[in-house]
């Protein structure tokens, strides 16, 4: 038996040594970090390694980085975080279109649960938001690009009113994810009426503080639009 031992690239090693000093606190949120200049002096690296090493902070949200300023070390958000993720889902959806059935689903338990705590906790005031983003999605009803738009918009406010900042996050993602599929279920006959008749059927159990009938309402919704997929071949 043997157990060789990775090479391992400059810019990891570079990577590594700034995650450390990012974890332990000596370089917090919001400080910057050291030029580029000072890192490769400080780890006996080229401008390459240091450049790959930030850049793959960057793109785990840990550090930002500003043409002209040093790398700031930053506190990722929720959407960023899972944001991060949504070109590689879009890609296993394009590769593995059976994969759609386990994102409805995904979206389905989600949302119903979502909201059912809307419901319980909304306040007048998220309330009449709720009825503003409605009112939006209405207005936009004859521009596809503008519906769709809307429509994520509606579906993250219900989530925004659960108080959890993942919440609308994962709406949000769920949707970007899966838009290409979307435009296929808005373009159906008659389902832009459809989709507004049932949202208003959504806000009208929160606004009475129905949680089961919120929970009823979102699950016939988004069973609808999964049945809507199956119609148009996806």
């Amino acid at each position: 038996m043997t157990e060789h031992i990775q090479r391992r690239k400059l810019y990891q090693e570079v990577l590594d040594r700034l995650m450390a000093r990012i974890t332990s606190g000596e370089i917090a949120p919001g400080e910057p970090l050291p030029s580029e200049r000072e890192l490769m002096a400080f780890y006996g690296v080229g401008r390459v390694a240091v450049r790959e090493a930030l850049q793959e902070l960057a793109r785990s949200g840990i550090v930002e980085i500003s043409h002209g300023e040093r790398a700031k070390v930053v506190v990722p958000t929720a959407q960023l975080l899972i944001a991060q993720i949504a070109e590689g889902a879009r890609h296993l959806l394009r590769m593995q279109p059976e994969t759609l059935v386990h994102l409805k689903e995904a979206r389905l338990f989600l949302e119903v649960s979502m909201v059912r705590q809307a419901a319980e906790k909304a306040t007048p005031q998220d309330v009449q938001r709720l009825r503003e983003r409605l009112a939006a999605h209405q207005d936009s009803l004859n521009t596809l690009d503008q519906f769709l738009k809307r429509d994520m918009e509606f579906h993250r406010e219900i989530a925004r009113i659960g108080g959890n900042p993942i919440y609308p996050a994962i709406v949000e993602a769920l949707f970007g994810w899966a838009s290409e599929y979307y435009h296929h279920i808005v373009r159906a006959p008659g389902a832009e009426s459809l989709t507004l008749a049932e949202h208003q059927r959504i806000v009208d159990a929160i606004a009475q503080g129905d949680a089961q009938g919120a929970a009823q309402a979102m699950s016939a919704h988004l069973t609808r639009a999964s049945d809507l997929y199956r119609q148009v071949g996806l």
